[in-house]
């Protein structure tokens, strides 16, 4: 694979170089001569609140993008619904071009993770967006959004889904809306899915997907999520991890005690957990729990050979992070996200800073979720984990004990809480034909090579298309790595907005 591959990427580059390049730069020159009204209209967009649960503000985006569609002449506007009532809508349109042979369909989700907007930056708000010179951690400072077209490229803009994954849907849209007004005509067959569920575990995707269909068969999938290659370097990724999770909570006595009086005799549930926890992984980083490597898909030829060409980018980020060390010595990062993973997400018990007591505290309860590679079952991952904790000696429950199961198991008491909605990891070949042609598309934007990844870190339903559809996806990403998604301060480098609307425009110009 590596030779025919890097081969033919050559070969087309070379032979296609020229056209697409005067193609590519009309649509650069009508993006950066409309940027001013293109970073208004994005603003607009995010500064919509989009948590999924939020079901008056989800299906605001829904009609928004609706709208950004129909003003594009984007055809056969629609929302796909699920049965259940409150479901946030997924947005479908379609362009077919006469004549063309392929289609693809451009996915990218415009739901958010939730907020807690008291972590976020002096001055910074999730739902008001604000420009920055640059990353605030290094100095950058407020900016007003351009009357004119200039703009620097480093500029960020700081707003819940300017990345994560807004940033996708509007570089989508705006790449068809680039060909059109740059006199350009698509090659392929064009269709459009914007999820509104992804960040809640995509819970009724399936039933969208399997209702819809007839409507949603194509050639391939483009998952516009995610960020760049840590290098800076564009990156299409060939599969993503699955992922699950897990609340645990132990319990001690019916009120807190003070530690001076109790310490030494009565039990620590916040030391109970730590220790439990700490039981789930070795000094080396792996995973202690049994089986939990045990029904993993090894990479093939072609995916290894592919994992050994991606640059290194340890050094650099642990630098940028301040790490000493990383959890799994000896194993690259990009070796790592290739592994199943167990992470503690967050840890509560007692009272920390200004509000900390001596006390010794109730409960103790931890979030941990479970990256999964391909092979591996999310509900059979969370038995395991759970199979564990019985091993040491714990006495599981799924409910608030009742005062009788405080006397007979005392310390060895937890509630588990199995997330009802996780997915599996899936993965696409990279010997596809039309993957050759995607990967050569995104070649002709930039003249770095780009970076083949057998598998993304994060995670997106993408087993779902795959068991409904039949269907071939691939991820090629946008953002900027350091972007903050899922956390606080998310933000978008405008380099990256731009040139990921380049990107998805040479995609949509493949045959």
């Amino acid at each position: 694979m590596k030779y025919t591959l890097l081969a033919m990427l050559g070969i087309y580059t070379f032979m296609n170089a020229g056209a697409q390049s005067v193609q590519l730069q009309k649509i650069k020159n009508h993006n950066h001569q409309n940027s001013s009204a293109l970073l208004k209209e994005f603003v607009d967009f995010i500064s919509i609140p989009n948590l999924a649960s939020d079901s008056t503000s989800i299906r605001r985006n829904a009609f928004h993008i609706m709208s950004l569609m129909n003003k594009r002449g984007i055809g056969n506007v629609q929302l796909l619904n699920a049965t259940a009532k409150g479901v946030p809508p997924s947005v479908y349109g379609e362009v077919i071009t006469p004549g063309a042979k392929t289609t693809l369909i451009f996915y990218a989700h415009y739901d958010g993770q939730p907020v807690n907007a008291a972590q976020w930056a002096e001055g910074l708000e999730p739902f008001t967006p604000k420009l920055y010179t640059s990353a605030i951690d290094k100095g950058g400072s407020p900016v007003s959004l351009p009357e004119t077209n200039a703009y620097d490229p480093e500029w960020r803009l700081y707003a819940r889904s300017a990345s994560d994954d807004k940033a996708g849907v509007f570089a989508i849209l705006q790449a068809y809306s680039a060909l059109v007004k740059s006199g350009i005509k698509p090659t392929c067959n064009i269709k459009f899915f914007f999820e509104g569920e992804e960040e809640a575990g995509s819970q009724h995707l399936g039933e969208i997907l399997e209702k819809h269909n007839q409507l949603l068969q194509s050639d391939l999938w483009i998952m516009c999520d995610g960020p760049v290659h840590q290098s800076g370097k564009k990156q299409i990724a060939f599969g993503v991890r699955g992922d699950a999770g897990l609340e645990l909570t132990v319990y001690a006595s019916t009120r807190p005690l003070h530690s001076g009086h109790y310490g030494n005799w009565a039990p620590n549930p916040a030391l109970l957990l730590a220790k439990l926890l700490a039981s789930m992984k070795d000094e080396n980083g792996r995973v202690t729990v049994q089986g939990f490597y045990d029904d993993v898909i090894p990479l093939t030829i072609s995916e290894s050979e592919a994992l050994k060409n991606v640059p290194s980018v340890d050094e650099q980020m642990k630098k940028e992070l301040r790490l000493n060390s990383v959890e799994m010595p000896g194993k690259s990062l990009s070796e790592a996200i290739n592994l199943p993973s167990l992470n503690i997400n967050g840890f509560q018990s007692g009272n920390v800073g200004k509000l900390a007591s001596n006390q010794i505290p109730t409960y103790a309860t931890a979030v941990i979720d479970l990256r999964l590679v391909l092979g591996n079952d999310w509900q059979r991952q969370q038995n395991k984990v759970i199979d564990h904790i019985k091993s040491q000696g714990y006495f599981v429950i799924d409910h608030d004990p009742t005062d009788n199961e405080r006397i007979e198991h005392d310390k060895k008491l937890i509630k588990v809480i199995a997330g009802k909605f996780g997915y599996n990891a899936q993965r696409t070949s990279m010997d596809i034909p039309i993957v050759n042609k995607v990967i050569m598309a995104v070649q002709t934007t930039t003249p770095d090579k780009i970076v083949l990844q057998p598998t993304m870190g994060g995670s997106l339903p993408l087993y779902l298309f795959e068991k409904h559809l039949k269907a071939k996806t691939i991820s090629v990403p946008i953002a900027n790595h350091d972007n903050n998604q899922h956390a606080e301060n998310e933000n978008i480098r405008l380099k990256n907005l731009f040139e990921g609307i380049e990107t998805m425009a040479a995609i949509m110009m493949i045959k």
